[in-house]
């Protein structure tokens, strides 16, 4: 738990501090995305008990743990009307609290129907939460005036990575989940409450320039904040798309459609992310389950699947960036995708335990960049609207989450579970083939601290955009409906 905390510590400090008012508003929030990552990877761990307990079949379970994207789609339309009645970090402290209960009442289902409709109703919190811990942390940013917004998508997967490794410890020590789930809901809701006392007070505010960022839903920066390294998980949360898509200027940006060849590309970037999302969702819902039962892993050892794939994506976050200035988004895309392809695919046609954890992290590492990738590109196209591109793909993607949980179920049950998985590899050839619609080099400025930039004759940058510490922060494209992922 030290080092833990030494790394978030690490992470949360930057050079040029700004006031200490400010320093304890950074560390509160990343408390809170923090509290958010572990809290679900309290629970997925516990997946191969829950399916044995409750009986169920390959294709009931992919349809019941469905239904927490499910609930966080639905919640998306809600969380910028609460957000801005309530204030952010109100919102996340109670999200943060129901949440907990949703995981906890979960992880004690005495039947089917009850697990899905809890995990939609978890769903539905965790959406909201990270809605306005989004809301909130833009709300530092733009007081720090220089891009923080990616330190704490870093600190949500460390979270994952502790709730996860929690839930090894709980099983390994064959603590029950009643027990497990209560301390561990409670812990993070206490830091949650205590990080509310040192977020910014007084209502939600905008930076000039911007249109209103609660207009439709809060949530991570665009692509012009957060770099192709930035966290994906969260930038792949679907909250954020569906009350984007809602928005006033949707419609208007779908008719300014520049042609054909333009949505070839969305449709492309769409397939891009859809890979991330795939691949993401067969480590959440199904990497403890097929080590556990096609593998006869121990339970505390099928927990590892989960954490080798968040945790190897973690760090491939952390680099992505260098990566990406190096090399090009089209060329970081590609080796990741011949990394997923090749180390979950040697891993399903050589079944062991060992290999199998390796090749979820190799599967993770290689989707790292994926989602932040295509949004970028997609916000960049031509002929659209500002947030119009973005807003398609944000949407659209969610079909991953949506339909990979019953579609590898329905396989497992005809044929097997290693069958099924084949999803993984398939998504890596799938972005080898389309990452040819990425850009070869990095073409957003440095996110260095710099004395902010001044437009030319008074003009606004495009999109509504302002400059901030040398970095373009394009606002009007998250109050479109950019998002986590998590």
């Amino acid at each position: 738990m030290r080092t833990i905390v030494h790394i978030m510590c690490t992470i949360v400090r930057m050079s040029l501090p700004a006031s200490a008012r400010l320093r304890r508003a950074r560390f509160a929030v990343a408390a809170l995305f923090f509290t958010n990552g572990a809290l679900f990877a309290n629970l997925i761990p516990r997946y191969p008990q829950i399916k044995a307990d409750l009986g169920l079949s390959n294709a009931i379970y992919g349809l019941s743990v469905a239904a927490f994207p499910t609930g966080a789609i639905a919640a998306g339309l809600a969380a910028g009307v609460l957000v801005r009645r309530f204030g952010s970090a109100t919102v996340a402290t109670a999200g943060t609290l129901l949440t907990a209960a949703g995981v906890l009442l979960a992880g004690v289902a005495p039947s089917v129907v009850l697990f899905a409709a809890v995990l939609f109703l978890a769903g539905a919190m965790d959406a909201i939460t990270d809605v306005a811990q989004n809301a909130h942390g833009l709300r530092v940013q733009r007081e720090y005036r220089r891009s923080i917004i990616n330190s704490f998508h870093a600190i949500w997967s460390i979270g994952a990575v502790t709730g996860g490794a929690m839930a090894a410890a709980a099983i390994a020590l064959d603590v029950p989940r009643s027990l497990h789930l209560s301390i561990s809901g409670a812990l993070f809701v206490l830091i949650a409450f205590a990080a509310h006392r040192f977020c910014l007070p007084g209502p939600e505010t905008t930076s000039p320039g911007a249109a209103n960022p609660l207009a439709a839903s809060p949530e991570a920066p665009n692509p012009g904040t957060v770099s192709p390294g930035a966290v994906a998980s969260e930038a792949a949360r679907p909250e954020a798309a569906s009350a984007g898509a809602a928005g006033p200027g949707f419609a208007a940006g779908v008719r300014a459609a520049a042609g054909p060849r333009i949505w070839l590309i969305v449709g492309a970037l769409v397939l891009i992310a859809m890979g991330g999302t795939l691949v993401e969702d067969a480590g959440n819902s199904w990497a403890a389950v097929y080590l556990s039962g096609s593998l006869n892993a121990a339970a505390a050892v099928a927990a590892w699947g989960y954490i080798a794939l968040v945790g190897a994506q973690f760090a491939g976050r952390l680099i992505g960036d260098r990566l990406v200035d190096r090399f090009g988004q089209r060329t970081v895309a590609r080796a990741g995708g011949v990394i997923v392809a090749a180390g979950m695919g040697l891993a399903l046609a050589v079944p062991t335990v060992p290999g199998t954890i390796l090749g979820f992290a190799a599967a993770g590492f290689g989707v790292a960049t994926l989602v932040p990738a295509a949004m970028h590109e997609a916000d960049e196209l031509p002929g659209l609207r500002p947030g119009t591109g973005l807003t398609v793909v944000s949407w659209l993607m969610r079909l991953g989450f949506l339909l990979s949980p019953p579609v590898v179920g329905a396989v497992a049950d005809a044929t097997s579970l290693r069958a099924g998985l084949l999803v993984v590899p398939f998504a890596g050839v799938l972005v080898i083939l389309l990452a040819g619609v990425l850009q070869p080099r990095r073409t957003q400025t440095s996110t260095r601290p710099q004395t902010p930039a001044t437009p030319q004759n008074g003009a606004t940058p495009q999109n509504g955009a302002t400059t901030q510490d040398g970095v373009t922060i394009q606002e009007t494209a998250t109050a479109q409906g950019t998002a986590p992922t998590h």
